[in-house]
């Protein structure tokens, strides 16, 4: 195989893995289990005891989500040694298995709100955070110089990125290094006050907005935001990016969930997602995780896992059935490296922990119905065939044009065009990608599709060093490191070694930024548009 390779890990209940005390952050072991319905999570530390958690909420969705699991073979030119062992020594260390599919990069930890659950806030941390544009393009840089596969998405997030001095000019870096995927994380502030900000973001090469939207309820953004008038403020930042030219800028909604709080939502907030397609591409849930000190009553009164997000969402939805219509995020691994072996040169793969993501894509009818892609497509049987051949190294021996028919064969196999979306014309797209390699066959597969994704970021309780070993979205930092998401913000926490390291007091910033305000809002209208 060329880039994956059969992954490692074991499938089936229970089974032993590693975590870190969530104290004294020591390497212990852990056991993952079923009970009662539900994944348990239970490690021991000899010198602060038991931990229990919940590792994921259903146990069908669990056990289907490892069916496709692949392994990467990490880079060829990891940025750090291993020296103290995994997760220590990430920068990606040699033992990582992922190459980087989706970069963080931090422009800055100052932001325009002050969230009571976010753990990337100045005015919280006590120091401003903010690298240089010339740091900003090294960072890129080094992303792009990644092998065997050069890093194809890089997202700017923060604090709020948008208020960075050098903004549009680090999305404008981005874009001439040739990144396919320049995007953003923002709350929509910016984007909600200045009409023209869309735009401008669009001109400087800007692809995808991940849009903060936790629901419709004032109370959500009361108690996760800290402000009531925050779902206007969406609505006019969606608004916005839905006028630019010459198409809407490609919106992601990411809703963080909390139990008690919007988790009676997830289903609405897809359904407004399907009545917003035109610029909403897709919704991208992530449970909540923990941070700071929790006993374990309140863990267990309050974990929700991806299985349980799935099945809240058949519940509040008549499209979405249950877990049959979820795939692990590897399964895209399977189907990029059959592309791999039929090109005869590494792409991307998703070879993420198959427990760390799920998604699932929609298709809207032209007479309004919303059809899930395993309405038509046997997904499974197609993934289990596609994971056989791949293994055998069988298309490498193919070449371009046979390799491309026989993919095509092999999934036109698995498609019932009677049951497809009216209007959209299956096979035709499938010859289009395949036997032409016309990328904009794909582009408008897309654009009739939402992609409903699901990311469960870990915390000290449910840490899984397996899943950091895998993590394929990772950070980069100023003094040429790429670090794994959950061991930046979470285990290690790198965040704040990094942002000590190379941050400043918030009364140097002043020093150096005299009339600027600290939260940005000097940056655009004081007031929101009528």
């Amino acid at each position: 195989m060329i880039i994956v390779q059969k992954s490692a890990l074991p499938k089936g209940l229970p089974k032993k893995t590693t975590s870190l005390c969530p104290v004294c952050k020591k390497i212990i072991p852990a056991t993952i289990y079923e009970e009662n319905g539900k994944v348990m999570y239970k490690k021991t530390c000899p010198e602060h005891g038991e931990f229990k958690d919940i590792y994921f909420g259903d146990v069908e969705s669990y056990l289907r989500l490892e069916r496709w699991s692949v392994d990467g073979i990490g880079v060829n030119n990891p940025n750090t040694e291993t020296r103290k062992g995994h997760p220590f020594d990430c920068g990606l260390c040699p033992y990582h298995l992922s190459h980087t599919a989706l970069a963080n990069l931090d422009l800055t930890n100052r932001c325009n709100l002050k969230c009571p659950i976010c753990f990337a806030n100045a005015n919280a941390a006590g120091y401003v955070y903010e690298p240089t544009l010339d740091e900003v393009k090294k960072m890129l840089k080094m992303l792009r110089d990644e092998q065997p596969v050069p890093t194809p998405a890089v997202q700017f997030a923060g604090g709020e990125p948008t208020i960075y001095p050098h903004f549009l000019e680090a999305v404008k870096a981005a874009s001439e290094m040739g990144f396919a995927q320049v995007q953003v994380a923002t709350n929509g502030i910016r984007l909600a006050y200045d009409p023209s900000f869309a735009q401008a973001m669009v001109d400087a090469g800007m692809h995808t907005v991940y849009l903060q939207f936790d629901g419709f309820k004032e109370e959500t953004y009361i108690k996760a935001r800290g402000r009531k008038d925050m779902l206007k403020i969406k609505l006019l930042a969606i608004e916005h990016c839905k006028r630019t030219k010459p198409k809407p800028l490609a919106t992601v909604l990411v809703p963080v969930i909390v139990r008690g709080i919007n988790d009676d939502e997830v289903g609405k907030i897809v359904d407004f997602a399907l009545e917003n397609m035109e610029v909403i591409r897709s919704v991208n849930f992530q449970p909540v995780s923990f941070s700071g000190r929790i006993n374990q009553e309140q863990r267990l009164k309050g974990r929700y896992t991806i299985g349980d997000l799935i099945n809240d969402l058949a519940d509040q939805t008549d499209y979405i059935e249950g877990p049959e219509d979820f795939f692990p995020i590897p399964a895209a691994a399977v189907l990029s490296e059959l592309i791999s072996q039929i090109a005869n040169e590494p792409k991307v793969a998703f070879t993420t922990h198959p427990h760390c993501g799920s998604a699932a894509y929609l298709f809207r009818e032209d007479g309004g119905r919303v059809i899930s892609l395993t309405r038509f497509i046997d997904a499974d049987g197609l993934l289990d065939e596609a994971q056989t051949l791949i293994e055998s190294g069988e298309f490498e021996n193919y070449g371009k044009l046979r390799g491309a028919l026989k993919a095509y064969q092999l999934v036109k196999r698995h498609i019932d065009t009677s049951k497809a979306p009216k209007g959209l014309n299956v096979l035709s797209m499938l010859k289009s990608v395949f036997l032409t390699q016309n990328k904009k066959a794909l582009g408008e597969f897309h654009w009739r599709t939402l992609f409903i994704g699901a990311m469960h970021f870990q915390d000290l309780y449910n840490y899984d060093l397996e899943r950091v070993r895998r993590c394929v979205i990772h950070y980069t930092t100023p003094d040429g490191r790429i670090i794994p998401f959950c061991a930046y913000n979470t285990g290690p926490e790198f965040r704040v070694e990094v942002e000590k390291k190379f941050g400043m007091s918030i009364e140097e910033w002043q020093k150096r930024n005299p009339g600027r305000d600290i939260m940005g809002r000097d940056l655009y209208p004081s007031e929101l548009p009528a």
